[in-house]
């Protein structure tokens, strides 16, 4: 199914030259799944680019919505198609979101310019979307949001491709992933264990003994949690390291990601099958429960 995009978007033209089917057009007939992706990311094609090709290889159409908080940074290129969240279109009707990452990790959430923002459109979420997916520091941003859990600063950046055991194979998240699967990890923060409150609807879903916890289900709020990258390219570990060790010195390799340690040579993307077995479930998530809020608008009518 086409994933719809603006078609003047750049992320659009190189997703269908990779073959994705990608539409400027809503279809006069059919479901279409409208997904938010609340982007923070400093790279924002690129993260375009990763998100869209998961999403665009499901089943469903998907209308993808591109968001940013409404004082983030404004006059930058490449916010041209995206929705500023306090516009018209914003919040309207979506059945999924998805908020990225942002490089915020060594900075207190109330003194992140856009916190105040950011929390109102979380409450709103759990209020109002089907099923979200915080990523990385939006995972932690809502983990301190909605339960008051703080990250722990690391003393050093973990970076690499590190198992995760699933815990919970039944969720319909973590279904088909088997009992443990690759994931790459690039984060200066962490959410211990013993600092949540598992007793308020929290579910630890996959977790790592290297890398600590990498997925939680969060029923309160009607999200996941995912502290680490399954929507990563091949090179994206290695973009970073290179990123990293021409600002300063000391910069270690990512672990278990290049064949021999080698940077001259291309790293295997050994998540591929995980990252498009997690997004088919959300997906599937998010399509059941639109059925079922869809249903249910429909009963109400009909009384």
């Amino acid at each position: 199914m086409p994933i719809i995009l603006p078609n003047r978007l750049a992320s659009a033209a190189l997703l269908g030259r990779e073959g994705i089917e990608v539409s400027d057009r809503l279809p006069r007939h059919g479901t279409v799944l409208r997904v938010g992706l609340l982007n923070l990311m400093p790279d924002m094609a690129r993260t375009e680019m990763q998100f869209g090709r998961l999403l665009g290889t499901s089943t469903h159409r998907v209308e993808l919505v591109l968001a940013v908080p409404a004082s983030y940074r404004r006059g930058h290129k490449e916010t041209e198609f995206y929705s500023r969240w306090d516009e018209t279109t914003l919040p309207q009707r979506l059945d999924g979101l998805i908020v990225t990452g942002a490089p915020l990790e060594h900075l207190p959430f109330e003194d992140v310019r856009y916190w105040r923002e950011l929390t109102s459109i979380y409450d709103w979420a759990a209020a109002n979307v089907g099923s979200t997916l915080y990523v990385c520091w939006a995972a932690f941003a809502a983990m301190y949001r909605f339960h008051g859990v703080r990250p722990r600063i690391l003393p050093r950046k973990i970076s690499g491709v590190f198992e995760q055991q699933v815990l919970e194979s039944n969720d319909a998240l973590t279904s088909g992933l088997g009992a443990t699967f690759p994931c790459p990890v690039s984060r200066h923060a962490e959410i211990d264990s013993r600092d949540v409150p598992w007793r308020r609807g929290l579910t630890c879903l996959a977790q790592s003994f290297e890398s600590g916890l990498c997925l939680v289900g969060d029923i309160t709020a009607n999200a996941h949690y995912m502290f680490n990258h399954l929507e990563y390219d091949a090179d994206t570990l290695k973009n970073e390291y290179l990123r990293d060790s021409a600002r300063r010195a000391g910069v270690i390799l990512p672990q278990s990601y290049l064949p021999n340690d080698d940077l001259a040579q291309e790293a295997p993307h050994r998540w591929r099958g995980a990252a498009r077995q997690l997004f088919s479930n959300w997906i599937a998530l998010v399509t059941a429960r639109h059925s079922t809020h869809s249903a249910a608008d429909f009963g109400r009518s009909a009384a």
